[in-house]
């Protein structure tokens, strides 16, 4: 019987979406089974581009009808709906991060196109959608990475009130392919802020020259170069102000995908390794026998799932979005951070029960076990996130708000307001509800009482022990910290999607246990850290805890983990 908390295509029936939605996902599923694992496993090994899954994608109009808005649609069911897009996001990831990164990457390129006022280009933008084509997101550059105030892709006035635009862009995804690149620069005579473009540019066009790809990927991550490109005003997406904030934004939007890819590659490589366990025998017992591979495999399951609830959670979050509730902001670099290493820590705790298996050429586990790396780094690293985070800590724990419930958002909707999300500044007076509610709900189950308590030493921590000013500026010791917060903040959406789904307290219970864990291991972090002083010393041991220990639960958990064994084998 299929696990309902994991993807099992075999039994995948997106019954809460509409028909057309159920009818793609569906498609896409039965398309990847249906080209088996030996060919998907093959065009990665020899770095095929993804011409074939590109011309189903155009045939059944999926990316159209996924990331064409209500306001740019030309059919009734393309909108941008961020619970579906989740779904295929997942999907993706479970056969291969190279067909969600050129999906991934449309998105991204699509982004300053749907934030424009530039009618010309959204109509284009559509018109080629509909016909196929993939988008890319002309945004970093080699010397300067995501440094957008230092770009150097340069546009010169035409005289004829136009530019022509030279300069280079580097880990450009689709940038060989794309009938329409996003492209950030700068005007050489306005100075500041004033001077920023976001423009239009086609791949196929002489003046763009595609120097190589820089990965050895089927992901066609790709420097090139621009030289006298003309950008006339039909090509022009933002100036100003304006073209850095639609970067900003894209990113809020985009980036999010980086959780349920995630998800989806940890779904795969579950299957894997828990039949392989289950089924090889050493000294005469099934591996699944030992102590340490059990507890190994069912702290990889309870992370797994703990990683789909908050991601279910944080999409609610993004549909109900507006201008005076931007939650969405600390939830998203939740999901590019928290999410995407709790990815690395489930493949970690697998590889390690099934060891030299999980370098074989013929399992979706090796390729897993070097693409879970790659989402954690796509945006900016661990620590940019966690400092990014960090902006919201005191608001959150201290200083609720009053909001309306948000409730599980599954409708047809469209998510208009992504593309209208205004300045990208403000972050410090973002407001949220009250966390503790999702906690109270649970205050029964024993390990999140247990993790409770770590949270509330931690606001104690902030009121009484917070970092003085010469520690604000040692990102070192403020990343323990930002890690004992998203901690707090995993455990909170985890808790309201729990509630919303009716998920079974066993599984709860030891999901927090996990999570006690980890709290105590990075209080004893913080310990560490130079700068501590000793007050905050004292405190990072006094807030280390045991999780509640129930071995009739961890036998129930382990059972449901154990029922993977051979619930899901992709066709050769």
């Amino acid at each position: 019987m299929a696990d309902p908390l994991l993807f099992n295509p075999h039994t995948y029936d997106p019954a809460h979406f509409d028909a057309e939605t159920r009818r793609l996902l569906r498609a896409t599923v039965d398309w990847f089974e249906a080209r088996g694992k030996r060919r998907i496993i093959e065009d990665y090994r020899t770095r095929a581009w993804l011409g074939d899954f590109l011309e189903f994608a155009a045939k059944e109009g999926l990316f159209a009808t996924f990331l064409t808005p209500a306001s740019a649609a030309g059919q009734e069911d393309q909108r941008w709906d961020t619970a579906r897009i989740a779904a295929l996001n997942e999907i993706f990831g479970f056969y291969g991060l190279d067909y969600w990164y050129a999906w991934q990457v449309t998105i991204l390129g699509l982004g300053p196109v749907w934030q424009s006022d530039n009618a010309a280009a959204r109509a284009r933008a559509a018109e080629l959608l509909a016909q196929g084509e993939v988008f890319a997101f002309g945004l970093s550059e080699k010397a300067h990475g995501a440094d957008i105030y230092s770009t150097d892709m340069l546009l010169e006035p035409d005289g004829d009130g136009g530019f022509l635009a030279t300069g280079s862009k580097y880990y450009i995804g689709n940038g060989n392919a794309a009938g329409l690149v996003s492209v950030f620069g700068r005007r050489t005579d306005v100075e500041g802020p004033d001077g920023y473009v976001f423009f239009a540019a086609d791949s196929r066009h002489p003046a763009y020259h595609l120097v190589k790809n820089v990965v050895d990927s089927s992901k066609y991550v790709s420097e090139f170069r621009l030289d006298g490109y003309p950008v006339g005003p039909d090509d022009v997406l933002h100036t100003g102000r304006a073209a850095f904030d639609a970067a900003l934004n894209t990113v809020n939007v985009g980036k999010f995908n980086l959780c349920t890819a995630s998800i989806g590659i940890c779904e795969h490589a579950m299957y894997e390794a828990v039949t392989h366990a289950h089924n090889r025998v050493l000294y005469g017992r099934p591996v699944t026998a030992f102590p340490h591979v059990r507890r190994e495999l069912a702290d990889a399951y309870v992370r797994l799932v703990g990683m789909k609830l908050f991601s279910d959670r944080a999409v609610d979050y993004f549909r109900s979005a507006g201008p005076d509730d931007r939650r969405y902001l600390l939830f998203n670099p939740m999901t590019k951070m928290k999410v995407t290493t709790e990815g690395e820590k489930v493949i970690d705790l697998m590889w390690d029960v099934i060891a030299a298996k999980g370098f074989e050429k013929d399992t979706y586990f090796a390729q897993a076990a070097v693409e879970i790396r790659g989402l954690p780094k796509l945006e900016g690293t661990v620590h940019v996130n966690l400092a990014l985070i960090l902006k919201f800590m005191r608001n959150h724990l201290l200083d609720p708000a009053g909001y309306e419930p948000v409730t599980t958002r599954l409708d047809a909707a469209d998510d208009a307001f992504l593309f209208r999300q205004g300045p990208a500044r403000g972050l410090g007076s973002v407001r949220f509800h009250d966390w503790r509610p999702a906690y109270d709900a649970y205050a029964s189950v024993p390990n999140v009482a247990r993790f409770r308590e770590q949270a509330d030493a931690l606001c104690a921590f902030v009121t009484d022990s917070a970092p003085d000013e010469e520690q604000s500026r040692d990102l070192d010791f403020l990343l323990s910290v930002g890690q004992l917060f998203a901690l707090v903040v995993h455990g909170q959406l985890i808790l309201e999607q729990a509630r919303l789904t009716g998920l079974d307290e066993d599984v709860l219970d030891e999901l927090f246990s996990v999570l006690v864990r980890d709290f105590s291991a990075h209080a004893v972090e913080l310990h560490g850290k130079d700068s501590a002083t000793g007050e905050q010393q004292r405190w990072a041991l006094a807030a280390v805890r045991r999780p509640v220990v129930d071995e009739a639960r961890a036998a129930r958990v382990w059972e449901r983990v154990e029922a993977l064994s051979g619930s899901y084998e992709m066709a050769p």
